[in-house]
Formats: C-alpha cells, structure tokens, sequence
C-alpha cells in the first residue's frame, strides 16, 4: 500500500457504484466541505452516494450545500463497494461507529488525506503532505474524474480550504492555493457571503461560552505559551449548542505567544488538547509525544486522563519544545 496517483483514485472512484464518505470525528471545515464537495461530485457522475460523520455537524457548516444528506452516527447497512476518508489520518479518527468499515470483506478503501503522519490504512492513499487542505485535493480531482466543479461544490471547497489555511493566513497557504480559489470564484462564488458564514457570525450562546473560557486563561515558559480549558461543565452552562473550533486561536493571538493551547474535556471522559503555534514550534511533534498528529502549525491529541494531569503534562512537553526552538536549549 503505497501512496497512488489522483489519476489511479480517480480510477478507482470510477469502478464504485455505491461508495461511502467519511471525514474525522469532531469534524471541521476541511473534514465536512471536502466530504460534501466529493460527495456531490460522485453525484454528478451517477454514483449511489452515502456520506457519514462519527459526530453532528457543527452549527457553522450545517449552511453547506448538501449537509443534510451526512448521516450522523451508526452507518446506515447497504451493500457499498468503496469507502472513501477523507482527512482522517488514522482509522481511529474515523470513530468508533464507521472504523468497522474497514475490515468489510470486498469493501475497497480509498484514503484521501494531507497530513504527513497519516497511514496507509486504505487499499489506495493519496496523501499530499504539500496540499493546504483536503479540499486542494478534491479540487484537483475533479478533472481526472471528468466532472466540472458546480456552485454547490465551490461552496464546500471553498470552506474547507478557508478554515484549514486560517483564512489564507497560514504558512500552508501556496501560490497554488490561490489559484485553485480563483477558479471556483470563476463558478460564481460569493466568497465575502461564505466568510461573514464561516468567520464573521457567532450565536451568542457560543459569545457567553467564549467569555467562560477566556476567564481559564493562564500563559507559561514567560508568556511564550498560552492555553485554555473548555470543561463539560462550560458547554452544559451555555445552555445550548455552541462551536468550539475558533477558541484555541485566542491563546494563540496573544503577542509573544509562541504556542496556544486549548484543553477541553469530552464526553467519552477524555480530554481533547489542541496545539496551534506560529513560527518556530512544530505542534505535529509535539501531540505526537502523546499519541496524536496533525501539522506543523496546527495539531491535536486525546489523553486518557482527568483534567489536571493531562494539563501538567503536557504543558511540561510543551515548555521544552519551546526552549529548544526558541532558545536552543533544554529547560
């Protein structure tokens, strides 16, 4: 199992009648646009498409196109041929519900994906550590598969190019970048529309939320770390639903911080801990200490641990990482 060309995807995706999508659990903007954007492009092609999620869509994408169709939860039974990820980078990722998929007898696995640690768990993978997102991946699948990117599917790629590339702000984002968000501007796309969407509007249930957990704020190592905590108890406070993906990136924005930390406690008992850095720390190492993975910039992890002991340690991680890429020293 090597990592296969777009065209030999394309391919692949080409023999399936009946395919399943899924992205990660906890999904975000490249796991749902990217999911949704293939989706609707197999669509197109006449494929029997089902596209699942471990978890419920989060409240700022649920105004995609075709979200309606993501079947939230145990894996409705049908006779699929090919199971497609997309962005997950390990078979745990895709959560308890969907892995068993994967030992399917005469199930193909085609695994789509960008982060440089992802497996090769599928009979294809296409990883692109260089690619933004997934979605850069989508993007350039649809002309091997002879499909032509529709408005409905500009929407979707465009969200989970935007979110995963901070709003083009990360370093991830590439001359190429652009250029793929020209052409589907070219298809009629409102960006501005889909920004005020995705980055300018907030429920004030997730406001109230916001002002909790900036009161847990707390900085390290002389200001050069930042984190947060997020507690089940915070979230049952809001009283109702509320998106939790933007609130690491304000540990982060604080001048002199060098590595923003968000701790939020789940409801399986774990806790979820994301890792954002600016310029010197590669976060993909650092949740790899602890089981985890993601990018240079931008990474995750879940501990088995209350919420104490997961805090001290990986702060204690978190300080030497720091010192060596910022002072070239152990602590």
């Amino acid at each position: 199992m090597g990592n296969e060309s777009l065209a030999a995807v394309a391919a692949e995706l080409k023999r399936a009648a009946r395919l399943v999508l899924a992205g990660h659990v906890l999904p975000d903007g490249d796991s749902v646009g990217s999911t949704l954007a293939l989706g609707l492009m197999l669509e197109q092609m006449g494929k029997k498409v089902r596209m699942v999620s471990q978890d419920p869509i989060p409240l700022m994408y649920r105004f995609l196109p075709g979200v309606a169709q993501i079947h939230t939860g145990t894996v409705p039974d049908a006779d699929y041929d090919c199971l497609v990820t997309l962005d997950c980078s390990s078979p745990e990722r895709l959560g308890a519900d969907i892995k068993p998929l994967l030992s399917r007898p005469g199930l193909r696995v085609v695994n789509i994906d960008h982060h440089i640690s992802t497996g090769r768990y599928g009979d294809l993978n296409h990883i692109d550590p260089a690619a933004a997102a997934v979605g850069e991946i989508v993007f350039d699948l649809a002309e091997p598969l002879g499909v032509e990117i529709s408005p409905e599917v500009s929407v979707c790629l465009y969200v989970a190019i935007a979110t995963d590339t901070g709003s083009f702000r990360y370093e991830n984002t590439t001359a190429g970048t652009h250029r793929r968000i020209a052409r589907l501007i070219e298809t009629g796309l409102d960006a501005a529309a889909v920004n005020t969407r995705i980055f300018d509007e907030k429920p004030l249930a997730a406001i109230r939320l916001l002002h909790r957990v900036l009161d847990t704020l707390a900085l390290g190592a002389g200001g050069r770390i930042a984190w947060l905590k997020l507690t089940r108890a915070m979230e049952a406070q809001s009283g109702e639903e509320a998106d939790v993906e933007d609130l690491i990136n304000y540990a982060r924005r604080i001048s002199g911080v060098e590595v923003g930390i968000l701790f939020r406690e789940l409801p399986d008992g774990q806790i979820k801990v994301g890792f954002r850095s600016k310029r010197a720390v590669d976060v993909a190492a650092l949740a790899a200490v602890f089981g985890g993975g993601g990018h240079p910039r931008a990474a995750g992890c879940r501990l088995a641990k209350e919420l104490p002991e997961a805090e001290r340690l990986v702060l204690d991680a978190t300080e030497k990482v720091v010192a060596e890429a910022l002072d070239g020293r152990s602590p």
